[in-house]
C-alpha cells in the first residue's frame, strides 16, 4: 500500500457500493470517510479538508447537484465526481459547468475511478497552493504602513517617484525611503515583480494593475 495521497469522502446511500468503494481507493493510498446521506456528509467538518468527494447523484434526501451547489456556496473548493445509476446527459452538462471533475455512470470501471480521482486530487492540491501563496501574500501587503500601500498602489499604477511625489504632496526623497520599505517588506526587487505579487491577491481595483506593456521585467523599484 502507498502512503496516503489525499481525503476522498464517497456520499451513497448503497452500502455495498461504499464498502467496495473504500476498498479501492484505500489500497491506492488514499484516506476514505463514508456517508451514506447528503445531510451527514453536509453537517460533517470533513468537506473542508478533502481532495475530492464522490457523490451519488440520486441520494434519497437531496439531490447531488444540490449538494454541489450547497458546497459551493459555502466557498468549498471541493473537486466533485458524481456517480450514477443511470445516463442523464442535462444532469452531466450542469455538473461539469459546475466545476465537477467528472460524471460516471455505475458500475464504473476501477481505472475509470482512479483516474477521475487522481484529477481531482491533482486539482485541489493546486488551489491549496494557490490560497496558501495568496494568504501569504496578503499578510505582506497588511505588514505595509498606510504611505507605503499609497506608493505601492501608484507604483503599481506604473507612475514615477516624482511623479508621485506631486500626487501625495511630499518629497521625491520620502517617496524613495517609501519605496524602498516597502519593496524590502514585499520581498520583491523589480516592478514588474511587484505587479505579479498585488495580481496574486486579487485587488478590488484591476485599475491599479498596469497593462504589460508599460512595465519591462528589468525596471527596478
Amino acid at each position: 500500500m502507498r502512503e496516503s495521497t489525499g481525503k476522498v469522502l464517497l456520499v451513497d446511500d448503497d452500502e455495498s457500493i461504499l464498502r467496495s468503494l473504500r476498498r479501492l481507493l484505500g489500497a491506492s493510498g488514499y484516506h476514505v470517510l463514508s456517508f451514506q446521506s447528503a445531510r451527514a456528509l453536509l453537517d460533517s467538518n470533513e468537506t473542508e479538508t478533502a481532495d475530492c468527494i464522490i457523490l451519488d447523484l440520486g441520494l434519497p434526501d437531496s439531490d447531488g447537484l444540490h449538494v454541489q451547489e450547497t458546497l459551493a456556496a459555502a466557498g468549498g473548493g471541493q473537486s466533485i465526481v458524481f456517480l450514477t445509476g443511470r445516463g442523464d446527459i442535462p444532469a452531466s452538462v450542469r455538473a461539469m459547468k459546475a466545476g465537477a471533475v467528472d460524471f460516471l455512470t455505475k458500475p464504473v470501471e476501477a481505472e475509470t475511478l482512479l483516474a477521475a480521482v487522481n484529477v481531482a486530487h491533482q486539482r485541489a492540491r493546486s488551489l491549496r497552493e494557490i490560497e496558501e501563496k495568496k494568504a501569504s501574500v496578503v499578510k505582506r501587503l497588511d505588514s505595509l504602513t498606510a504611505r507605503e500601500t499609497q506608493v505601492m498602489h501608484l507604483v503599481v499604477a506604473g507612475r514615477l517617484n516624482k511623479q508621485i511625489a506631486a500626487d501625495l504632496g511630499i518629497m521625491e526623497k520620502t517617496i524613495k525611503v517609501h519605496r524602498g520599505r516597502m519593496m524590502a517588506k514585499l520581498g520583491v526587487r523589480t516592478v514588474a515583480d511587484l505587479v505579479r505579487l498585488v495580481a496574486v491577491a486579487d485587488p478590488p481595483d484591476r485599475a491599479l494593475v498596469p497593462s504589460p506593456t508599460t512595465i519591462r521585467e528589468g525596471d527596478e523599484l
